[in-house]
């Protein structure tokens, strides 16, 4: 089961040049240090091998 994200959250999350930030597809939570094409990567709120860049979340939602 997929967490509910904001879209507008990742949206800004990839636009953001400064930070790399993903999100946890588990629980939603946020990730900081994260590649733009992340897959896959630990949680560190869940543990769960969940968490995506924004950009990847992007292109996932998009080819769905």
């Amino acid at each position: 089961k997929m967490a509910k994200l904001n879209i507008d959250a990742v949206i800004a999350a990839a636009q953001n040049e400064e930070e790399y930030i993903g999100f946890c597809l588990a629980c939603g939570a946020e990730a900081y240090d994260v590649e733009p094409d992340a897959r896959r990567y630990e949680c560190e709120e869940c543990g769960k091998e969940k968490v995506y860049g924004a950009q990847e979340i992007l292109l996932m939602t998009i080819g769905a």
